[in-house]
């Protein structure tokens, strides 16, 4: 079997501090493709829509769109991607895998992504009483992903139930939902955003979502309260953009924050290379001049262009909610010295166990990991390193045949290497 020797001495150091930013935008579309006794063909036209959400979605330019009532047909996520998102030579956008659970609910969660920037890893389902919550998981396309290098980015989407009287229901959407991220991979970088129908903060699905000791979400604008028809939050109200009524959209005027984006402690405070950049959250279409009324009302709405507030009025009764993320692009400080690694050899490529020998001037702490091209890590061990030169075996038998990296960390130096590994 091929051996790959590789000898390393390298001085100094190099500290990256490339930088990206990911532009995030959550919107309910109003029950876009779907037709109901009250939304129809007439005053709510899916061809319509398209031209009004290519409108907005190209002012914003987000990187991750997620939307709230989608038909749950794959069919009309699709011709959303294609008549609304790539269009006008725009072919840079992605829609994530359709997989419903709840296949009572005439409306579905979707999202759209950046495939330039990011890929989608993985679409999970957290809970699915009375809508599915979806969980999307994304990594960042670094310069290094060949590397296993990438940050991922978690987006949880959510509908709660609408109404006075529902509070338990939407309490109980929320406490599944934490369930099950607390069960799966907690310590990310997560956001959970969506219609979440709520009237005031101190509703228990709010409590629920913001006060768990394991995940624990906060709203960027730490903006809690009586948000319902209330005019000190007038700048922060997402519905209802409406005071007439066309027959599908709500009326009442700007009256209620219904729709949010809340953020994990992780991109709160730069745990893991992605953090929230201050005060870029924002509704939309909101200029806070307008509470009880309609966002095209006298006086003028100036806080977007005069087309956008007319496709915001004209598409959906809420409006979306935008911020932006740091992306940290490169991993900090990759380091050899004399301290580090003399030597490394391993087998490449290999087909049961990766054998591989380790030399160090030192005592230190090994870590071994192996990635997929996507950046999933796949198997992670630990080794105890003494002075001189030593002997290690991996066991990947349950690797499917492909190409991985291997990544070989220092964790007393802190100091890593990464190669190419090919599993036959």
């Amino acid at each position: 079997m091929k051996k790959l020797l590789l000898l390393i001495f390298l001085f100094g150091f190099f500290s990256a501090s490339a930088q990206d930013t990911l532009t995030v935008m959550q919107y309910n579309l109003l029950n876009y493709g779907n037709t109901t006794t009250y939304c129809t063909l007439s005053n709510n036209n899916i061809d319509n829509k398209d031209n009004y959400i290519e409108t907005i979605v190209h002012y914003i330019n987000p990187d991750i769109f997620t939307v709230n009532e989608m038909a749950a047909k794959s069919q009309t996520i699709t011709y959303l991607l294609e008549n609304a998102l790539n269009t006008n030579g725009v072919t840079k956008y992605s829609a994530a895998s359709f997989t419903p659970n709840n296949l009572s609910s005439d409306l579905a969660n979707a999202m759209y992504y950046n495939h330039e920037k990011l890929g989608l890893a993985a679409h999970y389902i957290a809970q699915s009483y009375i809508r599915d919550v979806d969980v999307y998981k994304l990594y960042y396309k670094s310069a290094t992903l060949d590397q296993g290098d990438t940050i991922f980015v978690y987006c949880v989407v959510a509908h709660l139930k609408a109404g006075t009287g529902y509070e338990s229901d939407r309490n109980d959407m929320a406490t599944y939902t934490m369930n099950y991220l607390t069960k799966h991979n907690p310590d990310e970088n997560y956001m959970i955003m969506g219609d979440f129908n709520l009237y005031t903060s101190s509703e228990p699905a709010y409590q629920t979502l913001t006060t768990n000791s394991t995940l624990h979400f906060n709203d960027p604008i730490n903006k809690p309260g009586n948000w319902n028809n209330n005019s000190d939050f007038a700048l922060y109200q997402t519905q209802s953009t409406h005071t007439t009524s066309n027959g599908c959209a709500s009326t009442g005027g700007m009256d209620d924050r219904f729709d949010f984006i809340l953020i994990s402690d992780n991109i709160k405070n730069n745990n893991k290379r992605v953090q929230y950049i201050p005060d870029s959250y924002h509704a939309v279409g909101q200029d806070g001049l307008h509470f009880n009324n309609s966002i095209n009302a006298s006086p003028e709405n100036t806080s977007a262009p005069a087309d956008i507030i007319n496709a915001l009025y004209n598409n959906s009764d809420h409006l979306p909610v935008t911020l932006k993320l740091k992306v940290e692009t490169t991993s900090g400080i990759d380091q050899w010295d004399e301290s580090s690694f003399e030597r490394i050899k391993y087998n490449n490529p290999t087909s049961g166990k990766l054998n591989f020998s380790v030399q160090v001037k030192q005592k230190s702490s090994l870590r071994v990991e192996v990635y997929s091209l996507l950046g999933q890590k796949e198997l992670q061990q630990e080794y105890l390193l003494n002075r001189g030169l030593q002997q290690f075996s991996m066991n990947i038998y349950n690797l499917p045949k492909g190409m991985y990296i291997v990544r070989f960390i220092d964790q007393t130096n802190r100091i890593q290497y990464s190669q190419k590994l090919i599993k036959q």
